[in-house]
């Protein structure tokens, strides 16, 4: 281990390079604060307006169209194309290796081709590739579609995970990626409304339900697609609801934020491999896999769950979820909220993975279904705040683009990995308790919030540390120009807790 020398902590004036943790004011190279005559809050609320609805609706009919094989089973797709359990659960699954495969490299070639025009041809094209799912005629054709929609919906989620960080600084982040998470629970509440309405299209042009589910899904993804071609800027400097004066101040937001140099927001292979390089990266993966466990094995089997709960009908069934995504939503926006204000993400993340991990146990008891119903609820409380806050607070600690987007897809990536074996461990076999399901699930929300908790300890230490003015000998001779070049690895970072 490096040995670190104590030296005295330099003040805002003597460089250009300062540590700004505060809002309100913007840091010139002169030192004298400037807006350019906008008012910032009302600046963040005009991007709110622009870009969280159409963000929001991506999400929403990625994640309707990735997960709602799930409702679709309710109504006749295993007998139509005469589907084993084993045939389904592949069915699932599969989509996640093309989606695994194709995360980090998607992330890569995000700023190249342009994040509106990449956009639009993935979502339109997986459009496509989910109303095609309606016509399939058996287990090979279903695959197959599974494996392309995979390929590219893959880009979207760590798209726009990265893609927010051009627009909002560290202390906003948090909300915003919330606000993806809200869509993932509209789009499991949306999923069962639709399916619920939808599925009375049963035997119209003697097609089942479940197909009229798949196509009339599918059809507004295809025209968003086209709407994003037109109304989804760039970058800030590309926005055309921008005034000069908000693109100034705009750019100058982000250059406030100690290590965002101007070289560090390009992609370099440098920032790259320091990714694959750091233990905590590796340790937001493992994480993220544990989480994500209980992401897609919720949102897949919850309808499955709650059939097994006790007898209700298909539509019932529907119904019933809808409450459990709605707590799940507000749980995570409340926490958002809070988190970027305090700037505080690990005691949340602990404190509500150990909450699902409550809901797990009670899943797993030999009690009423009353009891296991409310069970749904708490771990929908803790589900989204342990799987989302962290896709803000690996970011927020990676100010250098090029190892920001490589963790942020390698976390995204491994994550989804849990989706291939989520898919698998809620068997029919094991109705109506589901034990190995909800077993697995329990164990691996724990390691998740564990792991939580030791980057939660170990960047306080650090931060610590820093405070102290203790400086690595290698780093001891820089200028404050060259230590803003560090990125997260400067003694004048701060980490978000």
């Amino acid at each position: 281990m490096s040995a670190e020398i104590d030296t005295p902590k330099s003040s805002h004036s003597e460089s250009k390079a300062v540590r700004a943790d505060g809002d309100n004011d913007v840091v010139s190279l002169d030192g004298e604060s400037e807006n350019f005559g906008v008012d910032e809050q009302k600046l963040v609320r005009k991007l709110d307006r622009h870009l969280i609805p159409l963000v929001m609706l991506l999400y929403t009919f990625s994640f309707l169209d990735r997960v709602n094989i799930g409702n679709a089973r309710l109504y006749g797709l295993e007998e139509d194309l005469g589907l084993t359990p084993n045939q389904f659960q592949i069915a699932v699954s599969i989509l996640f290796v093309t989606y695994l495969l194709f995360e980090i490299p998607s992330n890569l070639v995000l700023k190249p081709f342009g994040p509106q025009r990449w956009m639009a041809f993935i979502v339109t094209v997986w459009g496509v590739i989910a109303l095609a799912t309606g016509f399939v005629r058996n287990f090979g054709s279903l695959v197959a579609l599974r494996l392309l929609l995979g390929v590219f919906e893959a880009g979207l989620f760590p798209g726009l995970n990265v893609y927010l960080t051009f627009f909002y600084t560290k202390r906003e982040l948090a909300l915003r990626v919330g606000y993806l998470f809200v869509s993932a629970a509209i789009a499991g509440a949306l999923g069962g409304l639709l399916a619920y309405g939808i599925g009375h299209l049963d035997g119209v042009r003697g097609m089942s339900g479940w197909r009229w589910i798949m196509i009339l899904e599918g059809l507004p993804t295809i025209l968003l697609g086209i709407v994003v071609l037109f109304f989804l800027p760039n970058n800030p400097e590309h926005a055309y609801f921008l005034t000069s004066e908000e693109k100034k101040l705009m750019a100058v937001r982000h250059l406030r934020q100690y290590g965002f140099t101007e070289s560090a927001q390009e992609f370099s292979k440098k920032d790259m491999m320091k990714a694959f390089k750091d233990w905590k990266v590796w340790v937001f993966c493992v994480a993220q896999f544990g989480a994500d466990t209980m992401l897609y094995g919720y949102s897949t089997f919850l309808p499955t769950i709650i059939k097994g709960l006790g007898s209700w009908s298909t539509a019932e069934i529907q119904l019933l979820t809808i409450p459990c995504y709605a707590l799940g939503a507000f749980s995570y926006m409340t926490i958002a909220y809070i988190s970027d204000r305090r700037q505080m993400r690990g005691v949340f993340c602990v404190t509500f993975g150990a909450v699902s991990v409550i809901g797990y146990g009670l899943l797993l008891s030999n009690t009423s279904a009353g009891v296991h119903y409310f069970a749904c609820f708490l771990v929908a409380t803790g589900l989204y705040v342990i799987v989302g806050l962290p896709l803000a607070w690996l970011p927020n600690n990676s100010p250098r683009y090029g190892k920001r987007t490589t963790a942020n897809g390698m976390q995204l990536t491994i994550g989804n990995t849990s989706g291939i074996m989520a898919s698998f461990i809620y068997p029919s076999t094991d109705q109506p308790r589901y034990i190995k399901g909800n077993a697995v699930s329990l164990s691996l929300v724990g390691v998740a919030a564990i792991a939580h908790g030791l980057l939660w300890f170990w960047y306080a230490r650090e931060n610590t540390r820093r405070d102290k003015g203790l400086v690595k000998p290698e780093h001891a001779n820089l200028s404050e120009d060259e230590l803003a070049e560090l990125g997260d690895e400067s003694p004048r970072f701060r980490y978000t807790i």
